[in-house]
């Protein structure tokens, strides 16, 4: 799969930009502040339908301007797809695949497979279980359509039971048996959700050991555990026994959306106990065994986008990623950098074809 083409029109920055890419590597190259990552961040717009940096959809929108369409020219399968994201202020955000507005995003979810690598993967070490959550959640989707349809419905669910906890704390009252019609529904989906989170975790583990062994040098043990209120009985037995706790709080305790998976280095944690390279690597090692995980379930090259990987790595481990590119198993690759002269030396040792574009 290949993009081949962007055109941006009042996306972040950028009035009306266009660019022609090359098949392989693509470097976008200028000085902070020019709108790199916004490039990239579009190209995973229109795999996503939304942005990796601003979940803030009309904040995408150019200042002073009402709307913003992201067109995308795809080869895939022999086929050119033609996507385009366009967002109007007021009005809801369409997504289109060669001129047919999808009725569900998620449908779209999967089609265009990408892995991006950022500065800004950092908050999967330092903030809370949810980020961590919407990284396994982000991995499975893309090649599982009822997986993602599973955790649609389970958040509708929780959604609506946390509602009448709410209720009955806010009138003094308690319908067991309403209640019930809830546990049962989130028991059913919870428990789909988590032997798939399981299962994708035993095959991921081993991928992502290997990766990191690579780009370390096989330096440190590191690991990844994965945390579940399900691991410890059902989850019908699970919100009975917590129906107190859950009066009291006014929201679910316990369930599938609570899972976290623990980042361990030498069997302590990476955000304590781990370098800044090491976290680093580790989060790049994560990516990477992301990568190879949609490849080999989607059969397709996912779009690899590295933002300012440069400006954060030293150069070891910069040349490390460089020879794991320089592969046939990867298929585009785009690179933002500041300074044209470090990426265009990086990828020269890179036997495939580049662009730079200079912003």
């Amino acid at each position: 799969m290949i993009l081949k083409s962007l055109s941006l029109l009042n996306y972040k920055n950028f009035d009306s930009k266009s660019f022609i890419f090359n098949d392989k590597i693509n470097c976008i190259v200028g000085n902070n502040g020019i709108g790199k990552t916004n490039v990239l961040d579009a190209i995973y717009h229109l795999s996503f339908g939304k942005s990796y940096f601003n979940p803030v959809a009309t904040q995408n929108i150019k200042h002073g301007e009402d709307f913003f369409v992201i067109n995308g020219d795809y080869e895939k399968d022999g086929k050119i797809e033609k996507v385009a994201i366009s967002l109007k202020r007021g009005q809801k955000k369409m997504i289109k695949r060669n001129g047919k507005a999808y009725e569900k995003f998620s449908e779209h979810i999967g089609f265009l497979p990408l892995v991006i690598i950022s500065p800004a993967d950092r908050d999967l070490i330092i903030e809370g279980s949810d980020t961590r959550r919407k990284f396994i959640d982000s991995v499975i989707s893309q090649s599982d359509k009822s997986y993602l349809s599973n955790l649609i419905n389970y958040n509708k669910i929780l959604a609506q039971r946390n509602a009448l906890l709410k209720y009955f704390a806010l009138n003094h009252t308690f319908n067991n048996d309403t209640l019930e019609v809830y546990n049962t529904q989130l028991t059913e989906y919870g428990k789909i959700i988590f032997e798939k989170r399981d299962a994708f975790l035993k095959t991921f583990i081993p991928i992502f050991k290997s990766r990191y062994e690579v780009i370390s040098n096989n330096n440190e043990a590191v690991d990844l555990v994965y945390q579940s209120h399900l691991f410890d009985d059902d989850l019908s037995t699970l919100l009975k026994a917590s129906i107190n706790k859950d009066k009291a709080l006014q929201y679910t305790s316990v369930g599938v959306h609570k899972d976290d998976l623990l980042f361990n280095i030498e069997e302590h944690p990476i955000k304590k106990f781990g370098s800044q390279g090491q976290q680093k690597s580790f989060l790049i090692a994560l990516k990477l065994a992301q990568f190879d995980f949609i490849k080999a379930q989607s059969g397709v090259n996912p779009i690899l986008l590295l933002d300012d990987i440069f400006d954060k790595l030293d150069e070891q481990r910069v040349a490390q990623i460089i020879k794991l590119v320089d592969d046939e198993n990867f298929g585009q690759l785009f690179i933002s950098d500041t300074h044209a002269e470090r990426t265009e030396d990086a990828v020269k040792q890179v036997h495939q074809s580049y662009e730079i574009f200079r912003l």
